[in-house]
């Protein structure tokens, strides 16, 4: 691939992570959080989403039949643009382009901006608990725990979890004027 500016931009943002990447990622190192991170992670795959988008209807009846569908497009819409971001810009994970960082979890792909998981579980957290304000304990915290644990894990850097919260929130507020 040819060197451009913007490649060496993100070189030098790469650089500037790498001593928080690492700090972070040293908590991988220990068993108990690397357990609880993998799972939390884990989740973030999809699977605590899918439970709640077609949990929201059982346990609310008509009232969690709107959310739930509005959460299924902002998440299909937010699959859509972090692909396509991934794509154009690129960016490594950390522990590829750094040998220090361990990579304590398989990433579900090569590249790193932004970070799908915090994008869903920001958007999908933020959604239902603005639905179902009862839920917000459960539901906020897991999400940060998920976004965490992409950078502990070493598949993110701090600037890859701050983007997809960011498009999260974007796509949460597109789902709460829908909903």
């Amino acid at each position: 691939m040819k060197a451009t500016g913007f490649n060496t931009f993100m070189a030098r943002i790469d650089a500037a992570e790498y001593g928080l990447c690492r700090r972070l990622n040293r908590g991988a190192s220990f068993a108990i959080p690397r357990r609880i991170f993998r799972i939390a992670s884990r989740l973030g795959d999809g699977i605590v989403w899918y439970v709640l988008i077609f949990a929201l209807p059982v346990l609310y009846g008509a009232a969690g039949v709107r959310p739930a569908i509005v959460m299924a497009l902002t998440g299909a819409l937010g699959v859509a643009l972090y692909s396509l971001l991934k794509h154009l810009f690129v960016r490594e994970r950390p522990f590829i382009t750094h040998t220090a960082i361990d990579p304590a979890a398989a990433p579900l792909d090569r590249y790193s901006f932004p970070s799908g998981h915090t994008l869903h579980a920001v958007s999908f957290a933020w959604q239902a608990s603005a639905h179902f304000p009862e839920l917000a304990w459960v539901l906020l915290p897991l999400a940060a725990l998920i976004a965490g644990s992409r950078v502990v894990l070493g598949l993110h850097y701090p600037t890859d979890v701050v983007a997809g919260a960011a498009i999260g929130a974007a796509l949460a507020e597109l789902g709460s004027a829908l909903g």
